[in-house]
C-alpha cells in the first residue's frame, strides 16, 4: 500500500513537472516576444520611442520572464519528488541548483530599471541622448551576465536531473541522455557568453539542444507520466 502509495505520488508530480516544464517555455519566449515586439529595430533614439509608446507591453513581457523564474520553484520540486528515489542526496543537489537558478531571477529588477531609463523622460532631460544610451547599454550588459550565471545553475540542476531519469525507465533513455547533453551544451554555451560575450550571437545556437530536451521531456511528462519500478538499492 505505501509503495503504491509513493508511486501515485510520482507519477502526479511528473504531470505536473511535464506541464511546468511547457509553461515555462510559453511564459520565457512569450516574454521574448513582446519585448521584441515593442522593441522593434532603428537606431538607438527610434527604439526608444518605441518602448516608450509600448511601456505596458513591454512590462508584460518582463513580467511573464518573472514569472517563469517563480514557476522554476515549482519545477525544481516537482522533479525532485520524482527522481528522489533514485538517489536523494543527488536529487537534492540538482533541486538546490535550479532553486539558484530561480532566485536568480531576482535580477529582473535591472531589466525595469533599464526600462525605466528609456521610457522616463526625465533621464533623457537630465542626461543626454548620447549619456543615456550609455548607461542603458552598461545595464544591458549587466542584465545579460546576471542571466548567464543564472543558466549556470539551470545547467547543473538539469544535468543532475536528466542523469537520474536516465538510470530508470522513467522517460526514454535515448531522451533522458540526450536531456544530459543538451544540459552540458547549456553550459558550455553560457560560459561562452561570460568570457566571450562578443561571440554571443554565433553562440546562440547552443540553446536549441535544450530547448528541444525540454519541450519534449515536458511533453513526454505530461501525456505519458513516468513508469515507475522497484529500483535497486543505491
Amino acid at each position: 500500500m505505501k509503495d503504491a502509495y509513493a508511486a501515485d505520488v510520482q507519477i502526479r508530480y511528473a504531470r505536473i513537472a511535464g506541464f511546468v516544464y511547457l509553461l515555462l517555455i510559453v511564459l520565457y519566449m512569450g516574454g521574448q516576444f513582446l519585448i521584441g515586439h515593442v522593441v522593434g529595430t532603428g537606431d538607438f533614439a527610434q527604439r526608444l520611442e518605441h518602448i516608450t509608446q509600448g511601456q505596458v507591453l513591454y512590462r508584460v513581457g518582463l513580467v511573464l520572464q518573472l514569472l517563469a523564474s517563480v514557476f522554476t520553484v515549482l519545477l525544481a520540486y516537482a522533479l525532485y519528488v520524482v527522481v528522489r528515489p533514485v538517489n536523494e542526496r543527488v536529487a537534492r543537489l540538482a533541486l538546490y541548483f535550479r532553486l539558484a537558478e530561480a532566485f536568480s531571477g531576482v535580477t529582473a529588477f535591472i531589466s525595469f530599471g533599464t526600462l525605466s531609463l528609456q521610457s522616463d523622460p526625465k533621464y533623457l532631460q537630465s542626461l543626454g541622448m548620447a549619456q543615456l544610451e550609455t548607461m542603458v547599454g552598461l545595464a544591458k550588459s549587466v542584465d545579460f551576465a546576471s542571466f548567464n550565471v543564472a543558466t549556470l545553475f539551470f545547467s547543473f540542476g538539469s544535468t543532475l536531473f536528466f542523469h537520474l531519469f536516465a538510470k530508470t525507465r522513467y522517460i526514454p533513455r535515448v531522451l533522458s541522455v540526450f536531456g544530459v547533453f543538451a544540459s552540458v551544451v547549456t553550459l558550455l554555451t553560457s560560459l561562452g557568453n561570460l568570457v566571450l560575450p562578443a561571440y554571443a550571437d554565433m553562440l546562440q545556437f547552443g540553446w536549441l539542444p535544450i530547448f528541444l530536451a525540454e519541450i519534449t521531456t515536458g511533453i513526454w511528462l505530461l501525456v505519458r507520466g513516468v513508469r515507475v519500478e522497484p529500483l535497486p538499492t543505491i
